[in-house]
């Protein structure tokens, strides 16, 4: 007999319902986000386990490396394409959990790709540098777009970079419109910063 799992993550716990290949639940247990706990609720399926899935929040990592280096075949499920199998969810469904292993059970489980755990480091570091840059640009047409607004002239992204605090006191007169800008020019040169000391 084949059993699925479906675990629902959450930050500090999960709920892992499993199913056999008639669909009917065999076990229902919401626990801490602890591993030994969840090994320990999985072991006496380990046999018949045909998969477990686990939905790809942003905290898989830990989850899904662990299960795998304990032999389990997981899945990540794809949360944006499950979308579309809404119509399948049973009216009873209390839990996510049993509705992963269901469409897991049917083979239509949309799956995520599992990014290998070596590049992961280095896809969070891009992904970080690409929240800065959206931070620093995000600033810099905030300054540009109130430099227009109040002053009537347009100062163009160039110029705005080389901009220091002391300058937003010589652009604005009104004290509000000159911590403002400050905290723009301020935030821009962290970001920057940031760039500049992370790797390539």
């Amino acid at each position: 007999m084949k059993v699925y799992a479906g675990i629902d993550l959450h930050s500090t716990n999960n709920y892992i319902g499993i199913i056999n290949d008639k669909d009917q639940r065999l076990f229902k247990k919401r626990m801490s986000n602890n591993l030994d706990v969840i090994l320990s609720a999985l072991e006496p399926f380990q046999q018949d386990l045909h998969g477990i899935v686990v939905e790809s929040t942003y905290n898989w990592y830990w989850l899904v490396d662990d299960l795998q280096d304990h032999g389990y075949h997981v899945h990540l499920a794809n949360p944006s394409a499950i979308k579309q199998y809404e119509g399948l969810k049973h009216t009873d469904d209390r839990w996510d959990s049993f509705w992963l292993a269901h469409l897991l059970r049917l083979n239509i489980l949309p799956e995520g790709y599992v990014y290998p755990r070596e590049k992961r480091p280095v896809r969070d570091m891009l992904r970080r540098r690409l929240m800065l840059v959206r931070q620093r640009v995000t600033h810099i047409l905030s300054l540009q777009n109130m430099i227009t607004r109040n002053l009537g002239m347009n100062m163009s992204g160039r110029a705005i970079k080389r901009l220091t605090e002391e300058d937003a006191g010589q652009l604005f007169e009104h004290p509000h419109l000159v911590i403002a800008a400050r905290n723009n020019i301020s935030i821009m040169l962290i970001c920057l910063i940031r760039l500049c000391r992370e790797p390539l």
